[in-house]
């Protein structure tokens, strides 16, 4: 199954190492990460899920939920947790599917055979307070993902879903947005009353609105 932006995130029910969990139902009316890792017992794997166990309270910041995902087993995830808690310096406090028959990661493409016919690659997939898929990444085993650039993205996609902005190259949260162009620039005052500036007149600029 191909999955593209905007497409419905599809639900399931897994066994995890927080026990059965239904998917929409963890979300909940927040967000999510759902991300995938080629095996447990794997140093990049290591280091990246010792990071979003760092993160939880920059996710929960966002109203974000995280979860992984790998092919191995519940034994084999709840051993290895001992190995991230102890090497990361860290306590991993989410939940890690057991997806040893490949059903959520057929629902959502995470084995590219071309790569790797037994594992999944490293995909990431936000997903909205709708349900919907707002972010697809996906990386090579061979590298890890950069966390501090996902919780970006993230700043980014909650702020453009609630205002007519755009987020310019390495946007940081508190930096000035790119103002929508179907605003026009008679409107600009009242949407956006901190100011704008005028670069070109496709290219008009504001303070980040909801500071």
């Amino acid at each position: 199954m191909t999955l593209r932006l905007g497409d419905l995130a599809p639900n399931f029910q897994a066994e995890t190492t927080a026990g059965q969990i239904d998917f929409y139902e963890y979300l909940g009316d927040g967000w999510g990460v759902l991300f995938s890792h080629p095996a447990d017992y794997t140093p990049v794997c290591t280091t990246e899920l010792g990071t979003v166990a760092k993160l939880q309270k920059e996710f929960a910041k966002r109203n974000t939920k995280v979860m992984a995902l790998s092919v191995d087993g519940l034994e084999s995830h709840k051993g290895w947790i001992g190995d991230i808690n102890e090497t990361q310096g860290t306590e991993v406090n989410f939940p890690i599917i057991a997806d040893e028959d490949r059903k959520v990661a057929g629902l959502y493409d995470m084995i590219h055979p071309n790569s790797n016919e037994n594992f999944t690659v490293r995909s990431v997939f936000v997903i909205g307070n709708d349900k919907k898929i707002k972010l697809i990444i996906t990386y090579p085993a061979s590298t890890g993902r950069n966390f501090d650039e996902l919780l970006r993205v993230i700043d980014s996609l909650q702020l453009t879903a609630n205002y007519s902005v755009a987020t310019p190259a390495n946007w940081k949260h508190g930096e000035d947005v790119v103002i929508a162009p179907a605003i026009k620039d008679a409107d600009i005052p009242s949407k956006f009353p901190k100011g704008h500036t005028v670069v070109k007149p496709y290219l008009r600029t504001t303070p980040q609105p909801d500071l």
